[in-house]
């Protein structure tokens, strides 16, 4: 009695599941194909194509940002320009020591 008792639970379970499951499925897809046809009809109903706005009107002038940047492009570029010219400056001091040049 127990082994048909737990068949058929098992069958009412697996058939709660699957109905579930199927529902689901398809009040999903029903509402998938309702968005899908608002999307189609506004797509075909739609004006014709808008051209975008000149570029000198989406232009944004920032001069603050501007003269971060500037003063950021200064910066870096003197440690460059220090960098290259310490490394200038041990070149010489490594030639002088390895090859004797006095000047």
């Amino acid at each position: 009695m127990s082994f048909l008792a737990g068949s058929v639970a098992g069958a009412v379970v697996s058939g709660g599941v699957y109905y579930g499951f199927s529902s689901l499925m398809q009040s999903r897809t029903t509402q998938l194909r309702t968005d899908l046809h608002l999307l189609s009809e506004r797509l075909v109903t739609a004006s014709t194509i808008v051209p975008p706005p000149p570029a000198s009107t989406r232009v944004v002038h920032r001069p603050f940002l501007t003269l971060v940047q500037s003063r950021w492009n200064q910066q870096v570029a003197s440690v460059f320009a220090t960098v290259a010219k310490w490394e200038q400056h041990a070149s010489e001091w490594g030639r002088k020591l390895l090859y004797g040049e006095r000047s």
